[in-house]
C-alpha cells in the first residue's frame, strides 16, 4: 500500500522497520521526513519493495529554477488521484510502497548532493529495495545509476543532455547528465526516447557514439509497438534497467511547468503505453524528475508526473512480482 510512517531519519539498524540491517542507520544522516507523503497511508521499510525518495535540489538550473519544489507538490497531488490502473489490471494501492522522505540536499553543491543520493540509493539497492526517485533536476539520475551499479538507462527527454560543458565551465548539470553517464558507463547502454531539442555539439557527439534515439515525431510515425519493439530489443543485452522520465518530453501542453519547455512533445497517454510495454522484472531504479511548480499553470506537470508515479508502480508490480501488503 502507498504508505509513510517514520523516517529513517529518526530510525536506529534495532528499529523493527529496518529490521536489523546492519548499515542502514547511516542513512539518518542523508534523509530528511517529508510533513506529506505519496499517495496515502504507510507501508512498513521492511516490507516494502519500491521505496519514494524526493530530491529537491535545482542548483544547476539554467532557465526556470523551482524543481526543488516537485517532491511536495508531487505527493499532494498524487492524493487527489484514483489508484487503480487500467493498464496493468490492478489497485496500485495494493503495491507496497514507503515514502522514505527527501535527501538531505546540499544546495548549490551538486558533487556533494549526488554524492549522498549516490550512498542512500546504493544502501537501498542493498536492502532489496526498488528506489523510486522525485526530482528535483535531471542531475539526480547520475547519482542513482552510480548507486545502482550503472545499469543500462532509457531516459524519455525533449532534450539530448549532451553539453560537454553548461554553462561554459560546468561539466555537471542538467544539460550534460547523459553525457556523463555515457562517460561513465557506454553510449550502447543509453537509449533516449522523445528527443527534439539539442544543440550542434551534442548531435555531432550523438552520431560519433552512435547513441540510440527517437525524436518524438519518430515516436509518433512508428507507433508505440514499434517503439517498445525497438526498446525491448536493445535492453535484452542488459540485466539491470534504470528509467528516467524528465517530464519536458511530454508536450508543454500537458505539461507547462517544467523547467524547460520544449514543443512538439509526446501525449501522456503514448508515454504511459510505452512505459506500459517494456517495464519489465529488471528494472533497477526509476526516476521523475524537472517538474517546476513555480511555472506550473493548473498544477498540470505535477498531476501527470504522479499519474505516472502511479502507474509505474503498478506495471512493476505485475513485471516484478512485487511484495504486496499483508
Amino acid at each position: 500500500m502507498f504508505s509513510r510512517g517514520p523516517s529513517l531519519a529518526f530510525l536506529s539498524a534495532s528499529s523493527p522497520l529496518i529490521g536489523g540491517r546492519k548499515g542502514l542507520e547511516e542513512l539518518e544522516l542523508y534523509v530528511n521526513p517529508s510533513p506529506s507523503c505519496f499517495k496515502g497511508a504507510q507501508s512498513p521499510f521492511t516490507t516494502a519493495k519500491l521505496v519514494v525518495l524526493g530530491v529537491p535540489f535545482d542548483s544547476t538550473s539554467t532557465y526556470r529554477p523551482g524543481s526543488r519544489f516537485a517532491p511536495s507538490a508531487i505527493r499532494e497531488a498524487s492524493a487527489n488521484l484514483e489508484s487503480y490502473s487500467w493498464r496493468a489490471r490492478l489497485d496500485a494501492e495494493s503495491v507496497a510502497v514507503h515514502d522514505l522522505g527527501d535527501l538531505a540536499v546540499v544546495h548549490g553543491d551538486v558533487k556533494a548532493t549526488l554524492a549522498r543520493l549516490e550512498r542512500v540509493v546504493a544502501k537501498l539497492s542493498g536492502a532489496g529495495k526498488l528506489p523510486v526517485l522525485i526530482g528535483g533536476e535531471h542531475t539526480v539520475t547520475y547519482g542513482a545509476l552510480m548507486g545502482l551499479g550503472r545499469p543500462a538507462l532509457l531516459c524519455f527527454d525533449a532534450h539530448l543532455d549532451l553539453r560537454d560543458e553548461y554553462p561554459l565551465g560546468v561539466k555537471l548539470s542538467h544539460a550534460t547528465v547523459v553525457r556523463r553517464v555515457i562517460e561513465a558507463a557506454s553510449s550502447s547502454a543509453v537509449f533516449l526516447v522523445g528527443v527534439r531539442a539539442a544543440s550542434g555539439e551534442e548531435v555531432e557527439y550523438a552520431e560519433r557514439k552512435g547513441l540510440r534515439k527517437l525524436t518524438s515525431w519518430e515516436v509518433e510515425e512508428l507507433g508505440v509497438v514499434e517503439v517498445a519493439r525497438r526498446i525491448r530489443e536493445w535492453s535484452a543485452s542488459f540485466a539491470k534497467l534504470y528509467v528516467s522520465i524528465d517530464l519536458d518530453v511530454l508536450d508543454p501542453s500537458y505539461a507547462p511547468g517544467v523547467g524547460n519547455p520544449e514543443p512538439e512533445g509526446l501525449k501522456p497517454t503514448t508515454l504511459l503505453e510505452l512505459l506500459n510495454l517494456t517495464l519489465d522484472h529488471r528494472v533497477a531504479g526509476l526516476d521523475v524528475v524537472e517538474a517546476c511548480p513555480p511555472h506550473d499553470s493548473g498544477g498540470l506537470a505535477s498531476i501527470h508526473a504522479a499519474k505516472i508515479l502511479l502507474e509505474t508502480a503498478a506495471m512493476l508490480h505485475r513485471g516484478a512480482r512485487l511484495a504486496t501488503r499483508p
